[in-house]
């Protein structure tokens, strides 16, 4: 199969492409540098120029392919409607080219969050007014329109270099000279190994079905008081318990999310697709980073 990925040289996107490789499928990844472009022809991929600003390059990318992986966010929080904004347009551009067609349509989005129990895939995308990345809904419309899309709900992704938002989490308290959590910290953060989210990607891509959403996550819940500890050791510097209503001075952005609950089942997303994690847990990769590198 010939696929196009956008996002193709970033933490997940790379990994993704690596993994369609080695399956035996054609990639065309979504690149705007050269460098980017070298990587991709390096690991077997073929280079398309563009980005997510660059509508043209998405629809010439999806008319070329006989499927669409959309990995690719713009990550800068401190314009994090904007990025949001863009990755709307980006999803409805390649719908449009794809719609009245059976081609897979892939979409990336992030886990969401269930009252006193583990989210499962049958769970409506997390909605809230301080949260305006619609990389989901915006998929569920393009399925009603006939697009063959189905959604990848993200975790905490990670290796030893790059964890998600535990990674800005890190630089917070780099910044500040301490680890910190809220409350009791037992509120927990779900995750997977980038090696286990690529494979199900390819997973979802041979045997996914047109609607579905996965859940691409293989603990269902870190607490976050562990999180923050291991932080503090690979720092070395205190952990500390900070009250709710200091979150958002003391995270930023990450106030909204660091004492949310989203603990998430990936049970029917085992079932369906066969996917078995084996990768490092969170604290494992957390435990094992050089932090004077990062």
């Amino acid at each position: 199969m010939r696929v196009f990925v956008t996002g193709a040289t970033g933490f997940i996107g790379s990994a993704v492409v690596k993994e369609l490789v080695g399956a035996g499928h054609q990639v065309v990844g979504m690149t705007r540098s050269d460098a980017g472009a070298k990587s991709l022809e390096v690991a077997g991929a073929q280079a398309h120029r563009g980005d997510l600003e660059d509508l043209e390059s998405l629809r010439s990318g999806a008319a070329a392919t006989d499927a669409v992986i959309h990995t690719a966010f713009w990550h800068d929080w401190t314009r994090f409607a904007e990025a949001c904004e863009l990755d709307r347009r980006a999803i409805e551009t390649i719908g449009a080219v794809l719609q009245g067609s059976s081609r897979p349509f892939i979409v990336s989005s992030g886990v969401g969050v269930a009252q006193g129990r583990a989210a499962t895939e049958d769970d409506p995308p997390l909605s809230s007014p301080s949260l305006p990345r619609v990389s989901e809904t915006t998929a569920v419309a393009l399925m009603e329109r006939g697009v063959h899309a189905s959604v990848m709900r993200l975790p905490q992704v990670h290796d030893t270099v790059k964890q998600g938002l535990v990674t800005p989490l890190i630089a917070v308290a780099r910044a500040k000279r301490v680890s910190a959590y809220i409350g009791e910290g037992y509120n927990r953060w779900p995750a997977a190994h980038i090696s286990d989210v690529a494979r199900l990607y390819l997973l979802a891509l041979e045997k996914g079905t047109a609607g579905a959403r996965y859940h691409a996550v293989a603990e269902e819940g870190v607490a976050l008081k562990d999180i923050a500890t291991a932080i503090g050791r690979g720092l070395s510097v205190p952990v500390v318990s900070i009250p709710q209503e200091q979150a958002q001075e003391h995270f930023g952005f990450l106030g909204f999310f660091a004492g949310r609950d989203p603990l998430t089942s990936s049970a029917q997303t085992r079932a369906k697709l066969g996917w078995n994690p084996t990768g490092p847990t969170l604290l494992t990769d957390l435990g094992n980073m050089r932090y004077s590198e990062i």
